[in-house]
C-alpha cells in the first residue's frame, strides 16, 4: 500500500491515550500497522505532566507532547505541511470528542474518532455541519466493520446472495460490570456508568452502537421504528447496564439488538445472525475467521478467512493480511478502518473529488445514527417500550 505522490507516511497526532489507557494504544497500533502512518505528536492527558510522562511510550519527543489538545492544534499547524500532523485520533471519554474533533477539523486536521461520536445528537448533528462543509476526512472507530469476514458477508448480502433480508439479531455480551467497578477507581468503568462523561446511556451507548451498526453495515436495511427496555439492574448504578431492543426496517424486516454488561463470564462476545429469503449466516467476533453460511436442505458452509480461497470476494479478500489458518481480528480490524480512511485523506491531498456519504469505512453520518439510535432507545424505554422513529434523514443508504 503506498501513499501515492506523498510520497510519505501520514503523520499522526492522538488525543488521549495516556498512561493506563487502552483504546488509545490501539489506536496507535492500528494506525501504524501498514506503515502508511507515524505518530509523531500527542496530548496524551488533560494533565500536562502525565501527557509528557506519557510520551516515551510512544515513542513520541517531548517537544511533541502537548499539555492539551489546543495547544497542539495551535503548534502544529504552524509547522509547514509535510512535517505538521495530517490527522488526529481522538481517544477520549464521550463527553470531549465533540469539541476536540470540531477543533481539529477547523485546523485544516483530518479525524478518526472514537464512539459514540459525540455526547449527545445536538452536538452530532453541528459536528455533521462541520464535515460536510470541510474538506478533511473523519472517520468513525466502528472497527468491527473492518473484519475480513464481516465484508465478506456485506459483499454476499448486497448481491443478493442471501436474498431480501428479513430478520437481523444482533448481541454484544459483557459481564465486567457486574460489580460496581466504578466505586473501585476503575479508570474505564468510572466514565463509562457517569452520565456527564458517557451521555444518557451506559451498556447501550458503549456497546450497543457497535451491534446495531454492525446491522446496519451488513445487510444496509434502513430503520423506520424502534421500541427498546433499558434496565439497570447493579444497584446504585446511573446508567443502563443491560438492554435489548426490536428494531423495524422500512423494507418490513425486523431485527433486535440486546446488549449486556453483567452476564458472568462473558467478555466482548459480539455476534449476529442475518436470515434471508434464500439463506442466511452467522458470525462472532470471539471467533473472527470463521463465518456459517446456512441453506435448507443443503449441508451448513463454513467460510473461513482466506484470502487465496475461491469462496472469497473482492472485499473479504482485500481486508486480509495473512494467510489462512493465521489468527486475524482486533488490530487488524482497527487498521482496516485507517486504511480505508487512509486513501480518502491521500485522495484529499490529491485534490481529488471524495465521497463522504457511502465510504467504506463509518463516517459522520453513521456517527449522527448511532447518537440518533441511543436517544431514541433511551426515549422509547422511559415510554415503558413505546414504537418511536429510527429514520433519520441521515441514515446512510
Amino acid at each position: 500500500m503506498t501513499n501515492g505522490p506523498l510520497n510519505r507516511k501520514l503523520k499522526m497526532g492522538i488525543v488521549g491515550g495516556g498512561q493506563g489507557s487502552f483504546i488509545g494504544r490501539v489506536h496507535s497500533i492500528a494506525a501504524c500497522l501498514d506503515n502508511r502512518a507515524t505518530l509523531v505528536a500527542g496530548a496524551f492527558s488533560s494533565n500536562a505532566e502525565r501527557s509528557k510522562a506519557s510520551a516515551p511510550e510512544y515513542d513520541v519527543c517531548q517537544e511533541r507532547a502537548y499539555p492539551s489538545y489546543q495547544a497542539m492544534f495551535d503548534a502544529e499547524s504552524k509547522k509547514p505541511f509535510g512535517e505538521r500532523i495530517d490527522f488526529v485520533s481522538v481517544a477520549t471519554p464521550n463527553h470531549t470528542h465533540y469539541e476536540i474533533a470540531k477543533a481539529a477539523l477547523e485546523a485544516g486536521f483530518h479525524v478518526v474518532c472514537d464512539k459514540p461520536m459525540t455526547f449527545d445528537l445536538a452536538q452530532a448533528n453541528e459536528l455533521a455541519k462541520i464535515v460536510d462543509s470541510s474538506k478533511c476526512i473523519f472517520a468513525l472507530s466502528h472497527n468491527y466493520t473492518g473484519y475480513p469476514l464481516v465484508r465478506q458477508a456485506r459483499e454476499m448480502i448486497q448481491s443478493g446472495e442471501l436474498g431480501e433480508i428479513q430478520a437481523v439479531r444482533s448481541s454484544y455480551i459483557q459481564g465486567w460490570l457486574r460489580t460496581r467497578l466504578e466505586d473501585q477507581d476503575q479508570k474505564q468503568a468510572a466514565w463509562r456508568t457517569d452520565p456527564k462523561q458517557s451521555g444518557v446511556a451506559g451498556c447501550f451507548g458503549d456497546i450497543a452502537t457497535h451491534a446495531y451498526n454492525l446491522g446496519r453495515f451488513m445487510t444496509g436495511l434502513l430503520p423506520a421504528e424502534i421500541s427498546c427496555h433499558l434496565k439497570i439492574f447493579e444497584p446504585g448504578r446511573k446508567l443502563d447496564d443491560y438492554g435489548t431492543a426490536i428494531v423495524r426496517y422500512q423494507n418490513g424486516g425486523l431485527g433486535t439488538v440486546t446488549a449486556s454488561q453483567i452476564s458472568h463470564g462473558r467478555e466482548n462476545d459480539l455476534s449476529i445472525e442475518i436470515d434471508g429469503t434464500k439463506g442466511s449466516l452467522s458470525w462472532r467476533q470471539e471467533e473472527p475467521n470463521a463465518m456459517v453460511v446456512r441453506q435448507n436442505g443443503q449441508p451448513h458452509r463454513i467460510y473461513t478467512r482466506d484470502p487465496n480461497a475461491p469462496h472469497m470476494n473482492a472485499s473479504g479478500r482485500a481486508a486480509c493480511r495473512l494467510p489462512s489458518g493465521h489468527p486475524e481480528a482486533f488490530f487488524e480490524a482497527f487498521a482496516n478502518i485507517y486504511v480505508a480512511a487512509f486513501d480518502a485523506m491521500v485522495a484529499v491531498s490529491q485534490n481529488q473529488p471524495v465521497e463522504k456519504v457511502n465510504t467504506l469505512f463509518p463516517n459522520v453520518h453513521d456517527g449522527v445514527e448511532g447518537m440518533y439510535f441511543i436517544e431514541q432507545c433511551v426515549a422509547s424505554s422511559s415510554q415503558n417500550g413505546q414504537w418511536v422513529p429510527m429514520n433519520h434523514p441521515r441514515a446512510r443508504k
